[in-house]
């Protein structure tokens, strides 16, 4: 690594003591450069379908990342200082440098956060960045950072290459056309950039325009969803679509993680009453319940992987929802029970070994209780390990220390980044690795492990796990 990264101390996230830190950066050596897998991700495919240039550096970091504009936000930033867009459309700073120049003025706030650890990486790596971000320095950094994102090595598809990216998944709603994809393999360009079937909006009865979305998903599809079979029929039509264009697995962001079995007749007596009447909040509960579980037996038929993270209240605050719209750095963790809620959808599939459901949680407290147990017993089920606010290093380091003895290795998934900024997922990946070293080298230092396990172990962790689970 060169000497003018300033930032990144070549050690960084390894134990203090001298062996182990010998042992993980021995391990993280020969893992370091594995190709990047990130199938659980938000980029935006219009990035790889158009490769146009980033614009400038406030819409590179600030404007689309959630991390960064909900901490300025805690601290009283206006989301309009920094060019976040209204839902009607009203006014809001439009100057990048006048955003940049606020995000660089609360740098401050950012110290001893991940989000610190992947802007130092992308600012050293990418940009050559070699001072601190302040009001002092933020126009000669945002100029830097401009400079290099108008050359042609600093486009998305030059970007993707050189970050080593062997696959990216993007999340699209059920109602999705998927042009951005279509356009991408139209164009030649060989990255693999593939979708995922996210059909949240027309399956939860409180997404807002949940009615009219129905409406749509049978245009779309060419079915009846005035009926449950319709509906359900409309489902596999759209998941055989998403299968064209490379998906690999379903993504279910549910409040809760509560399924449910009903008798066909149930079901579809609910459906009729949630299509066409508003819902209660116990109704849309079931409702939702039951689609989990018809959704997983739709991936026994068709092969799509399952991820479920439930557990948050999204769009917590009321006034930014109103003013801009569905997530704005808002969502907010719950208490989630994974052991009862899953059990009817258990019942029915959980022995399945063909079908993989993977589990996520922003509820630190079920990872040893309920979720390590539930994985390392079920054979459909998987621990997908850091997601969202987890996708750091404390976070991580818990993870490993309360699943590993319950559920071994194998029943995890490696690493999944969140990201919606593009340049933060070399940076993530990396942190992932070396806390993953640094957990397999204190294996190895307290005699559990041998070396030579520990190397196979990062291997997986970094890539083959990921790639078995999702299907890549």
């Amino acid at each position: 690594m060169s000497s003018k990264h300033t930032f990144l101390h070549p050690d960084r996230l390894f134990p203090v003591d001298t062996r182990t830190r010998s042992i993980s950066r021995g391990l993280y050596e020969r893992i370091k450069d594995a190709p990047i897998l990130s199938p659980h991700g938000h980029t935006d495919p219009r990035w790889f379908a158009d490769n146009e240039p980033f614009a400038d550096p406030a819409s590179l970091f600030v404007v689309p990342d959630h991390y960064i504009f909900r901490m300025l936000y805690s601290q009283g930033v206006a989301l309009e200082e920094l060019g976040i867009p209204r839902s009607n459309g009203g006014p809001v700073e439009t100057d990048p440098r006048a955003i940049w120049r606020v995000f660089a003025s609360h740098w401050h706030l950012f110290r001893g956060t991940p989000t610190r650890l992947w802007l130092d990486h992308a600012f050293s790596t990418l940009f050559d960045v070699n001072e601190t971000l302040s009001t002092e320095s933020a126009d000669r950094i945002y100029d830097q950072i401009a400079e290099r994102l108008a050359l042609p090595a600093y486009r998305p598809r030059a970007l993707f290459e050189r970050f080593g990216i062997e696959v990216i998944a993007t999340t699209e709603s059920a109602l999705d056309l998927l042009d951005s994809h279509r356009k991408i393999r139209e164009s030649g360009w060989q990255g693999r950039v593939i979708t995922t079937y996210r059909p949240d909006a027309v399956v939860d009865p409180e997404f807002e325009g949940f009615r009219d979305h129905l409406k749509q998903f049978g245009a779309v599809t060419g079915t009846d969803t005035g009926n449950w079979r319709g509906y359900l029929e409309a489902h596999r039509k759209r998941r055989a679509f998403f299968k064209t264009y490379g998906a690999t697995a379903t993504d279910h962001g549910h409040p809760t993680a509560r399924t449910a079995n009903l008798p066909a007749i149930e079901a579809e007596a609910l459906y009729l009453r949630l299509s066409t009447e508003p819902a209660c909040a116990e109704d849309a509960e079931l409702f939702r319940a039951q689609m989990l579980t018809e959704m997983a037996k739709m991936s026994l038929e068709d092969g799509l992987v399952m991820q479920i993270h439930p557990g948050s209240s999204r769009n917590h605050n009321r006034l930014l929802f109103e003013r801009f719209g569905r997530d704005k750095g808002a969502d907010i963790p719950t208490r989630t029970d994974y052991v009862s809620a899953l059990k009817p959808m258990l019942d029915l599939l959980g022995n399945e070994p063909n079908l993989t459901i993977i589990l996520f949680t922003l509820d630190e407290t079920s990872y040893a209780r309920e979720l390590a147990p539930l994985a390392g017993h079920y054979p459909c089920l998987r621990l997908g390990p850091a997601w969202w606010f987890h996708d750091s290093y404390e976070g991580m380091v818990r993870f490993r220390e309360m699943t590993t003895e319950t559920a071994g290795f194998y029943n995890t998934v490696g690493f999944n980044d969140d990201t919606r900024a593009f340049c933060s997922i070399p940076a993530r990946h990396d942190v992932a690795r070396r806390v993953d070293c640094a957990y397999l080298a204190h294996l190895v230092a307290t005699h559990r492990l041998r070396e030579d396990e520990a190397d196979e172990l990062a291997q997986l962790l970094a890539y083959g796990l990921a790639k078995s689970a999702y299907r890549l």
